[in-house]
């Protein structure tokens, strides 16, 4: 199956990506460091002082003619994609030692001391973006692409032949057929929002739905070739992009995407998945959860050491990701 999905992989970035370009030297060692505890009840906040904007429509077709054209310009001519350099200076790429904060409910936090913040593409007002860019932070803007929840302004735009079965434990949340092109238009328009907003990078969500029971056949080839397509579109964009918690897909996802992200490795021993992005000198932000800022700091007295030596950023965060408590192995 592994051989399979590599001439899969090396197939559709050979058919989407062209030119070549050197890879970056691999990270150095972290040391350890003393978890920081943030307390988001003492910072102040920026209101929310706009209402989500909306794109309009654009031609499918030519966003991704420009997509092709850019992608490009990070891949190898034998189809394999690359982490490099002339990559990064089109778009967004995180250090691999950078600090973090992640927040998708609530007014976003913005005292936060951390050199990149990842918030809600939708709830996050061009302001709030325009306000962490002041401070010298980059923003990566969530969404999910795997997904449709009847709460976003664009989900009637999803044809309901498209909708598949409820997310687990997320009323109002339905898997979406990946596959199909009406999906993807709606997907690049929240890209071209992203873009508006002036987020740094995105943060698509749900991209291991092969692995879970959607309604609809999808099958690791389709997986691959969807996730593909949301790396070179938002490249298209001059986007930086992450891959969110395909862990079993990353050793060949690893050139097409930016950075990682991943939740509760440490939890259910699934760091080692992420050595592929560590390998490449690409950050893997991981998240952990705790019931309380208390939990929290004992929680991460116990992983940040784990986290040092797998070079990972790891925070430990409540599950909301209300910004209520953050505890951060590495930085502030």
């Amino acid at each position: 199956m592994v051989a399979r999905l590599r001439a899969c992989a090396a197939w559709l970035l050979c058919a989407a990506l062209a030119a070549a370009s050197g890879c970056r030297a691999p990270a150095q060692p972290a040391g350890a460091a003393a978890p920081v505890a943030h307390d988001a009840g003492s910072s102040q906040t920026l209101a929310d002082a706009e209402h989500d904007e909306a794109v309009e429509p654009t031609d499918p077709g030519a966003a991704v003619t420009e997509t092709h054209d850019a992608a490009t310009a990070g891949a190898q001519t034998d189809g394999q994609p690359a982490s490099t350099a002339d990559a990064a200076a089109l778009w967004y790429q995180p250090d691999p030692a950078s600090t973090w904060a992640w927040q998708l409910q609530g007014q976003v936090d913005t005292s936060v001391v951390a050199t990149v913040y990842d918030i809600d593409l939708f709830d996050s007002p061009t302001a709030v973006v325009a306000s962490l860019h002041a401070k010298g932070r980059k923003v990566i803007c969530y969404f999910s692409a795997g997904t449709a929840a009847n709460w976003r302004p664009d989900f009637a735009r999803f044809a309901k032949a498209t909708l598949g079965k409820p997310l687990h434990d997320w009323a109002g949340e339905r898997w979406l057929d990946i596959r199909a092109a009406s999906v993807r238009s709606v997907l690049l328009q929240r890209m071209q929002l992203a873009k508006t907003k002036g987020c740094d990078a995105v943060e698509p969500d749900n991209v291991d739905g092969y692995a879970h029971q959607t309604g609809f056949a999808l099958t690791p080839d389709d997986q691959l070739a969807f996730n593909l397509w949301l790396a070179e579109t938002a490249h298209g964009l001059n986007l930086g992009i992450g891959l969110k918690n395909d862990g079993d897909q990353a050793a060949l996802l690893v050139g097409a995407f930016d950075f990682a992200l991943n939740e509760e490795c440490h939890q259910y021993d699934e760091c080692s998945q992420w050595a592929p992005f560590v390998a490449a000198n690409k950050a893997v932000f991981n998240a952990e959860y705790a019931p309380s800022h208390a939990k929290a700091v004992t929680l991460a007295a116990k992983l940040c050491p784990l986290a040092a030596a797998e070079h990972l950023l790891t925070l430990v965060l409540p599950l909301a990701l209300d910004g209520s408590f953050r505890v951060a192995c590495n930085g502030p």
